[in-house]
């Protein structure tokens, strides 16, 4: 399964009743990190992944509200012992968090990489595949998507065809060459239809693009800003480069996503469902964000 948690939905500072936005999901054995504003460490305690299984931390971009948990998650880090390395990466800039760290940290026991990512730039972090595109706000900040590919269906007619030993059925299907008997077989060999992988979607502080459509466009889950709920604020939301709700909505149903979380509400948003029907007029499978809400995706039959 791939499992996908808020772990907060709050814009620009925290409130009692609302963490910094943050999100984390895993697969297969892979947890990654996405922005990790003021506090995050205290949602990521209360979710029990613990702070040791997490591969890579990801910015979106360098604004206070997405970067000040960094020393927190790393002192958890340190106290859970860790010795594997740490991937840090985000767009142009990320010196500024080496700069933070030098500063707070002497001795980290456990390597640090600082990863610049290109524009456009895909990556693989474990089984996840990680793709990314500029958004429109005040500074260079990035969107991001994440799916984890699903291998054809396995075609037993054809590997029987091709008197294909059983017993190397099973590493065939899963990718691997095999050599035996002085032949090599090959996946392709037993391959059949393609089969639909699953694909999560980020992207806060931004203007509607055509680049973010694209991006998360046919996404299981596409997590959005949802900076202000009230149409009214549409003049604000232009100023300051976020969104409303309504302006995502029209973006996930453009991108024909599957679903739509909606977070990183400004602190004047007290109560963002009261302008839920702004966003699912729109685009109905709306979801308000709440901090720790979680999903499991599944793979389809």
């Amino acid at each position: 399964m791939f499992d996908v948690c808020l772990l907060g939905t709050g814009g620009m500072v925290p409130l009692p009743y609302r963490y910094l936005t943050s999100l984390i999901l895993r697969y297969n054995g892979t947890t990654i990190l996405v922005d990790c504003g003021e506090g995050t460490q205290i949602p990521l305690q209360e979710l029990r992944w613990g702070f040791k299984s997490i591969n890579a931390v990801l910015f979106t971009h360098y604004h206070g509200d997405h970067i000040t948990g960094l020393p927190g998650i790393l002192y958890q880090m340190l106290n859970a012992e860790r010795t594997e390395k740490l991937i840090l990466m985000g767009p142009k800039g990320i010196s500024i968090l080496e700069n933070m760290i030098n500063v707070l940290f002497k001795n980290i026991s456990f390597d640090i990489e600082f990863k610049e990512l290109a524009e456009g730039e895909v990556l693989n972090i474990g089984d996840i595949v990680v793709k990314n595109t500029p958004v429109w706000h005040t500074v260079t900040c990035y969107g991001y998507s994440f799916e984890v590919k699903r291998l054809p269906e396995f075609d037993v007619e054809k590997a029987k065809k091709l008197n294909i030993p059983v017993k190397l059925w099973n590493a065939l299907q899963h990718g691997q060459v095999v050599q035996y008997e002085g032949r090599i077989y090959t996946p392709d060999m037993v391959w059949g239809k393609e089969r639909k992988g699953l694909k999560v979607s980020y992207s806060t502080d931004t203007r509607p693009t055509k680049s973010l459509i694209d991006l998360i466009k046919e996404s299981d889950l596409f997590i959005g800003e949802g900076m202000y709920g009230d149409d009214k604020d549409l003049e604000k939301a232009i100023e300051k480069c976020h969104s409303t709700f309504s302006e995502t909505a029209h973006i996930a149903k453009e991108a024909n996503v599957t679903e739509l979380w909606l977070t990183h509400y400004s602190p004047s948003l007290v109560n963002p469902v009261k302008f839920i029907k702004n966003a699912t007029s729109i685009f109905p499978n709306t979801v308000i964000g709440k901090d720790l809400m979680i999903k499991s995706l599944k793979f389809s039959p």
